[in-house]
């Protein structure tokens, strides 16, 4: 078995004072030193790093980043740090936390005719903006397709978010993820939401895949897990993940009740309840009645058109006819209208909070 390894190259004019910074500052432990009677180079090793200091090298110094779960444990708790010979050192938290910033509200409509680009993504998979401002940076809203189908080039991996939602829109997909057993077909209709930090993979998809996919905040990390293998051996449904639980919500189990607005009907998904509210999701279609003209007081507030067609009329705006594959975001305190809704309408509601009011005007 051949014997390999790597190492970060650093140079040094005087190579003791960064013998005493990288072992007794850092706490690394010193590894190799040579020669013997007038050393230039020593390599240090220590929080899965080997580092190499050595005399006459003609290279910047650089920076070296250690991340930790309490960074004010390491070198006497400073986190910035200068060694001799001149390299930075920056000691962060190793799983940063996830800021959400506040959202900047606007009244958005994002229409399939306005022939938005695709651009590739991650695994090949194609991407379609769906709120292009990102609202300030709280949320991004992705429609995404795979048009051949067939076996993913995806990893096991996880994200660090605040909510993520995915919501199969046509074909399906298999998704696998971490104590929730075995892989399973994500069919059309309905949606799975991905708590904080599970482990998932995409396996397989069917042809023209499109899932509508919710992510809170815009940027957020994508973490590879290389050691993890799913399905893992225990099934844990009522995990809790950062306050979340899994939720794969099926639409045939699902009961159609009167929805927050005159006229329609919605399914809830469980979704607000599974997340301590954090968010919410409703599939809507057309009930009993007509609508009227509201107001919510929901911080985020977002709606894609599954099928059919209305008119969306909002205060000091030209009405907006939407029709399947278009998205609109309506601020707090706007008045608003679903006005003319075909009978065939089918909407996807996703708000956060889970839980907000709504008042008819």
């Amino acid at each position: 078995m051949q014997n390999i390894r790597a190492e970060v190259l650093l140079p040094t004019k005087d190579l003791l004072p960064d013998i005493s910074f990288f072992t007794k500052v850092l706490g690394m432990r010193m590894d190799e030193i040579f020669p013997a009677d007038d050393p230039s180079v020593a390599v240090f090793s220590g929080f899965g790093l080997r580092v190499r200091v050595q005399k006459g090298e003609d290279m910047a110094p650089g920076v070296l980043r250690i991340l930790c779960d309490d960074p004010i444990l390491i070198a006497g708790g400073e986190t910035k740090l200068m060694a001799p010979n001149g390299t930075r050192i920056d000691i962060v938290a190793l799983g940063s936390p996830v800021v959400m910033p506040p959202t900047t509200h606007e009244f958005v409509v994002r229409r399939m005719a306005d022939q938005a680009p695709w651009v590739i993504g991650r695994a090949g998979m194609e991407y379609r903006d769906l709120i292009p401002s990102r609202l300030g940076g709280s949320i991004i809203a992705s429609h995404i397709r795979i048009p051949d189908g067939g076996p993913v080039p995806d990893m096991v991996h996880f994200h660090s978010v605040g909510f993520q939602l995915i919501y199969c829109y046509k074909g399906w997909v298999d998704l696998v993820y971490e104590d929730q057993g075995p892989p399973f077909r994500l069919h059309a209709g309905n949606c799975v939401i991905q708590p904080p930090e599970i482990r998932h993979r995409v396996l397989f998809a069917s042809e023209n895949i499109e899932v509508i996919e919710i992510g809170v905040p815009a940027e957020h990390v994508t973490t590879i897990d290389h050691d993890l293998e799913l399905p893992t051996t225990e099934l844990r449904p009522d995990r809790i993940f950062e306050g979340q639980k899994f939720v794969h919500h099926e639409a045939h189990d699902a009961e159609w009740l009167p929805f927050r607005l005159p006229g329609f009907v919605s399914r809830d998904t469980t979704i607000s309840h599974n997340t301590e509210a954090v968010a919410g999701v409703q599939i809507v279609k057309r009930g009993i009645g007509m609508p009227v003209w509201a107001t919510h007081n929901s911080d985020i507030h977002f709606t894609f058109v599954l099928q059919g067609t209305l008119t969306l009329e909002g205060a000091d705006q030209p009405d907006q006819v939407l029709g399947a594959g278009d998205a609109f975001v309506i601020p707090p305190g706007m008045p608003t209208c679903y006005k003319n809704p075909s009978e065939d309408i089918e909407l996807l509601e996703v708000s956060l909070p889970g839980v907000f009011g709504t008042k008819l005007v």
